[in-house]
């Protein structure tokens, strides 16, 4: 056996259910020197193994349940020996050496559960015990001799022995705290020594034949006592004494002869726990209601009634468990229905008739116990009202009293807007008030606020710096979403930075893996790390540094993994910036990290982690499969035709060939689960590239047999060979457990089940013939090392069978052999699935369950907040007059074919549909007045000069426009302007500052720039609209129908006329309707004289009703009725309903939305005043239509409620459907944009 040098470093071991009989014990353990703890319990040893004489070191050793009858041996010489657990043995009185209790450190003796008639010779020499535990043998008699020393004793259990009485010296035990007495014929003892024991918290006489005449009237000075057990005795009443214990705890008075309780038991404040079950009670008395931390009250085979148990016991809060079994009850009262903690209510054999209709409101009631009352009726349940608007709406509560409560807490009241001209826009007022300057009393001020901006974080002076220069345009509702909250959990622990110090991670498989502390500044050439240096700042705030390592050798995939997980981890603790290092290349900074410089590796520590492509090499196994109820047990045999049994099914598995041998007188239920083992080790194992072969006895093919090693001539009969009474024992699961210069190899005290295994720890799973040693993904690289040693070292210490195994299993890559000793790992339920691991990991199986009792989120505050209202033409003239003072230049630009070129001035703001502009536009801002008078003027107008470039992208324009732009002319731009912001914008998408610009005269058009379309000219109707602002004002192509006119607006008619020239003639009309504003009347006028006016053309000014039939008419098609009012305005509004939150929301758009608004991929609700439309994007799924739908309604409820004149009603409309009442509502509606192919 190869000594991996590792068993010394071993401090503690468990090596429980092991088998160790008849000289199997690990020669091993001898080394083992640097022991201090030693499990071996159920080991079936029958004799201490002499091999624990070379353990000097050894402090705990447990022995529990084994087979030996003396402890003579070697346990004589551990002088370091604290604690010794021998119960659950066959060791006699004559079997204990005397010296072993003269073990100076021996603190802990435990002897119950063996066969002694009397204390062991010695004991008394034991003057460190703190711990005796004798209980369970059949000792008669205890010498006054043993308690005269062993005076500090905090624990001592002589329980179900042959005592009667007990010496007088042990009212020297002045510190013990616990006795139990149990199970002893103690009917002559008076427990005159009781009082003495004044630190007694907890005493058992349960069985001791106590009455109220042999218990001592002054136990009352026993003040200490929480845990009082008296029963199976003679007591005919509580003792008073007890009465008087205001510290009790737990009380147990079971199987007694108790008629009676005294209403002096509300002394009892303390009690969690009372026992009067199998006495005489007719009735508890009313004082138990005060008892407010009593959590079980058993009084079970009582004679009580009704009557009996007081009415005012729901003010027992606290109460989980009231069991009263075997009584008279015919009713309870109903306030027992009112202690909420309730649990367990057991109320069998009883002569109840009925109980309280609240008995179905205890909503924590786990169990309830009512047979042998055969004239209950139970009483009718409460029809259970379904959560909200009931799980068909996912349990959302759609009333709009509901709605309004939750919108009115989650958003602020806002206060009506004065319609007035004399109060601004707080928005304008704010920037007027940046752009004054400070007089010169308010230099001071201003110099006090510039220091406490100074001492303020970054972080927020950015913040503030954006929101000064940000446009005023409400934000889009994609521009407002939250981010989705990021887990970084899987890479980085809660305690990563939040110690001063140094950590580092190595990139293994793609993910980070933390390195030891010893191996810092040791960087593999082949690999890549993550470097945290954590630092507390001088205002006591933790400060970090991450830097990232990119090896000389290291592949692209640890290089790339390495930067990515820098930004994480920056990321994840709000770090302000990652640095870059190489092999040779590193910065001083880095180098000051270590305290000695940085040790280069040759090689690699760490897989890639891409596939490599090699030959994989297989191991030939033959598994015996048995039934373990709904899973299978895989016993490995040796690979030989000795080892078939026809009465079961055998898997052997050669690699990329899997045979199933089915013995004839197998069972069909392994029959089926053996095919599906074999095809699940073919699928996740072997990624579908085995071959499945199975053939019946006597067919099987050629390589089955070479494989079993079985050449013979005649074909191979096998035989019944495995024992009747076969049984497999319980794997193994030790965790691996690293300290400094110290190993543990501790056994997980829970059932093996896939949630034991830690993704921080190592596991060994000893499974008596195969050793797997099980990674976890963020163990460390020295646990991992010294387990794989272990693992040999224990595969080494038994004797196992020649095709036994070690086997190394990452987290994540188990094998199906591995998962079958782990309970529930590979259970089939019936899901859907539709639905992720995940999804049925979180909710579980039966979807109808989970969702009944699930609370599904929601947020309609938007449905009830008011109508944004409309910007006066004063605030917006002001705040176009000070965008417009701010800028001091524009130049426009167009793409032609793969270039950028100049815009001509006369067609600066006359945009086509399918270009795109870019406009460079120059801001001087007012510089804040300061000390440094001395700076050069040229260098101040720099500081100031702010450059933005606006990128405007028409509706059907591709976004090749853009990626010319971003990889030419912004670069060109970035090199010429110091402080440059590229701002891209989409059509009928702009903000109100690059509007301003244009003072009123946008202008959009269908088709391209400079390109006619072939034939004639096409006629061209133009609408101009505001929508909520005069700053919103666009001029925009419709299509040139009757249908499309307005009274309330103002239209451009471009007629051509056919001409001989280049340059075609036509007629403009600039049409008025009667019900459009004098602003709009004269706007129409001016755009058409200036940008639709040459020699060529005719314009002419039509007020409604006075229009020409041969040419206006005859180009719009005739005429045709159109709509003669635009109230929809004043009403319109759009909200957009999601779930992209995470759960369903419902935000609103401005007023200034247009077609593009409408997103694909959800739900729009559209209200004109007069319909709700609910419009269904192409891509919206099935939950956010029926939110919506319960949404729209709330809407509709809560606008009748505040606009009773202007009833709703609800329509559905689908993309490409809508109708002219929907179109109406959208400046410029024509084809949906289509996205590119």
């Amino acid at each position: 056996m190869a000594n991996t040098g590792l068993l010394p470093f071993v401090r503690g071991v468990d090596f429980t259910s092991n088998d160790f009989s008849e000289g199997k014990f690990p020669e091993a353990i001898r080394h083992m020197t640097g022991l201090q703890w030693l499990r071996l319990d159920k080991t079936n040893l029958a004799d201490v193994p002499e091999e624990l004489g070379k353990l000097m070191k050894l402090e705990n050793l447990s022995l529990k349940k084994n087979d030996l009858e003396k402890l003579f041996g070697e346990l004589t010489e551990l002088k370091c020996l604290r604690s010794l657990n021998v119960r659950h043995n066959k060791v006699k009185s004559s079997g204990i050496p005397a010296e072993l209790f003269l073990l100076e450190e021996l603190t802990t003796l435990d002897l119950s559960h063996n066969r002694l008639k009397e204390v062991p010779d010695g004991l008394d020499k034991a003057k460190s015990l703190l711990v005796l535990n004798l209980s369970h043998n059949k000792i008669e008699s205890i010498p006054p001799t043993l308690f005269v020393q062993l005076t500090d004793l905090l624990f001592l259990d002589l329980s179900n022995n042959l005592l009667e009485t007990l010496p007088p010296q042990t009212r020297r035990l002045v510190n013990l705290q616990t006795l139990i007495l149990n199970d002893n014929p103690l009917g002559l003892f008076q427990l005159r020594q009781l009082p003495s024991l004044q630190s007694l918290e907890t005493l058992h006489m349960r069985n001791t034949q106590r009455t109220v005449a042999n218990l001592p009237t002054s136990l009352d000075t026993l003040c200490n006592l929480s845990d009082v057990d008296l029963s199976k005795n003679a007591l005919t009443k509580v003792p008073d004494a007890l009465y008087s214990l205001q510290n009790l705890k737990r009380l147990n008075l079971s199987d007694n002869e108790i008629n009676e309780i005294s209403s002096a038991m509300d002394m009892w404040q303390k009690l969690e726990s009372l026992n009067l079950s199998r006495n005489k009670l007719t009735a508890l008395p009313a004082s138990l209601c005060k008892l407010q931390n009593l959590r079980r009250l058993h009084v079970d085979d009582n004679n009580l009634d009704f009557e009996g148990i007081p009415s005012g016991i729901g003010k027992l809060g606290a109460l989980e468990v009231f069991s009263a079994a075997n009584n008279s009850l015919e009713m309870i009262p109903e306030g027992l229905c009112r202690c909420g903690s309730l649990k367990k209510l057991n109320l069998s054999c009883n002569k109840l008739i009925t109980l309280p209709d609240a008995i179905h409101l205890l909503s924590d009631l786990e169990s309830l116990q009512l047979h042998g009352n055969p004239d209950l009726v139970m009483p009718p349940k409460p029809v259970e009202r379904p959560k909200g608007s009931g799980l068909q709406y996912y349990n959302v509560d759609f009333s709009l009293q509901t709605q309004l409560q939750l919108a009115g807490a989650a958003t602020p009241e806002l206060t009506a807007p004065n319609t007035g001209g004399g109060k601004s826009d707080p928005i304008a007022r704010k920037l007027r008030l940046r752009r004054g300057r400070a007089e010169p009393e308010q230099k001071d001020s201003a110099l006090i606020l510039r220091g406490m901006q100074e001492q303020a974080n970054t972080q927020h002076t950015n913040e503030l710096t954006e929101q000064a220069n940000s446009e005023l345009k409400p934000k889009r509702w994609d521009e407002s979403l939250e981010k989705p909250p990021l887990d970084y959990s899987e890479f980085f622990d809660e305690d990563t930075g939040q110690t001063p110090g140094l950590q580092v991670w190595e990139i293994e498989n793609f993910i980070p893996a933390p390195v030891d502390e010893v191996a810092h500044g040791k960087f593999f050439e082949g690999d890549c790390y993550i470097i945290l240096k954590t630092a507390i700042a001088e205002q006591g705030q933790l400060s970090w540094d991450i830097h990232f390592w990119i090896g000389s050798k290291a592949t692209l995939d640890k290089g790339a993994c390495a930067a990515m997980h820098a930004v994480n981890l920056r990321n994840f603790l709000g770090a302000k910036r990652t640095q870059r290092h190489e092999q040779g290349d590193e910065s001083p900074e880095f180098l000051a990290l270590f305290p000695l410089p940085p040790v280069y590796i040759s090689g690699s520590h760490t897989p890639s982690g891409f596939f490599t492509v090699d030959d994989p090499h297989y191991v030939t196994r033959l598994y015996r499969v048995h039934g373990a109820g709904s899973s299978i047990h895989l016993e490995p045999v040796a690979v030989q035709a000795d080892s078939l049994d026809p009465r079961y099914v055998f898997v052997l598995d050669t690699g990329l060939v899997i045979y199933l041998w089915i013995g004839k007188k197998a069972k069909n239920t392994l029959k089926s689960k053996g095919r599906l083992f074999a095809e699940k080790i073919n699928k996740e194992e072997r990624k579908n590239k085995a071959e499945l072969i199975t053939e019946p006895p006597g067919r099987e093919p050629k390589g089955f047999w070479e494989a079993l090693g079985y050449d013979g001539d005649l074909a191979y009969v096998p035989e019944e060979h495995v024992p009747e009474d076969f049984t497999w024992a319980a794997p193994r699961l030790y965790r691996v457990e690293l300290g400094m210069g110290y190993l543990e190899l501790p056994q997980t005290e829970q059932a093996v089940t896939r949630s034991v295994l830690n993704t921080r720890n190592v596991y060994i799973l000893d499974a008596h013939l195969d050793v797997f040693v099980w990674f976890g993904k963020k163990s460390s690289r020295l646990v991992r090392a010294a387990a794989v040693k272990l693992a040999q070292e224990l595969f080494n210490m038994v004797k196992r069978p020649p095709h036994a195994l070690v086997t190394r299993l990452q987290e994540g890559t188990e094998t199906q052999v591995f998962k079958t000793y782990f309970l529930g790992w590979e259970e089939v339920i019936a899901v859907d699935f539709t639905r992720t691991a995940e999804s049925v990991a979180r909710t579980g199986a039966d979807l109808t369950t989970w969702a009944r009792n699930q609370e599904t989120k929601t947020d309609l505050s938007a449905l009830f907040t008011p109508r944004q209202p409309a910007m006066s033409a004063n605030e917006a003239k002001t705040l176009a007059d000070e965008w417009n003072e701010d800028l001091e230049a524009m130049e426009a630009f167009v793409l032609e074919g793969r270039h950028f070129v100049r815009l001509p001035d006369q067609e600066l703001g006359v945009f086509h549909s399918h270009d795109c502009y870019v406009f460079l536009c120059r801001y001087i801002m007012p510089a804040e007045e300061d000390d440094n008078e001395d700076i050069d003027d040229d260098e101040a107008d720099a500081e100031a000069a702010t450059w933005v470039v606006y990128f405007w992208q028409g509706r059907k324009a591709p976004n090749m426009g853009w990626l010319t732009f971003t990889f030419g002319l912004e670069r060109k731009f970035k090199q010429l302007c110091k402080r440059l912001d590229v701002v891209r914008t989409h059509q009928q998408q702009e903000s109100l500052k690059f509007m301003s610009h244009f003072k009123r005269r946008f202008i959009i058009r269908d088709g391209k720039r400079n390109v006619k379309p072939e034939g004639r000219q096409p006629v061209e109707l133009f609408e101009l609209r505001s929508n909520g602002s005069a700053l919103c004002t666009r001029l925009v192509q419709v299509k040139a129908d009757a249908t499309q006119l307005n009274s309330a607006f103002c239209y451009i008619l471009n007629v051509p006329l056919e001409g001989a020239n280049d340059t075609s003639s036509a007629i403009v009309y600039a049409w008025i309707g009667s019900k459009s504003d004098a602003d709009s009347a004269r706007l129409i006028e001016q755009i058409a004289e200036e940008k639709f006016n040459n020699p060529w053309v005719s314009l002419q000014v039509l007020t409604e009703g006075s229009e020409p039939d041969n040419f206006f008419w005859v180009a719009l098609g005739g005429r045709k009725p159109y709509d003669e009012n635009a109230d929809f305005l004043s009403y319109t509004r759009l909200f957009r309903c999601s779930n992209e939150k995470g759960y369903f929301t419902v935000s609103e758009k401005c007023t200034d939305f247009c077609q593009d608004d409408l997103a694909d991929d959800d739900i729009m609700i559209l209200d004109n005043g007069e319909q709700v439309f609910l419009w269904l994007g192409a891509k919206c799924s099935e939950v956010e239509i029926k939110l919506a739908y319960k949404s729209a309604q709330v809407y509709i409820q809560h606008m009748k409620s505040i606009q009773p004149e202007h009833p709703r009603k609800l329509f559905l409309t689908l993309k490409d459907k809508e109708s002219r009442r929907f179109t109406k509502c959208f400046h410029g509606w024509g084809e949906h944009k289509r996205p590119p192919e």
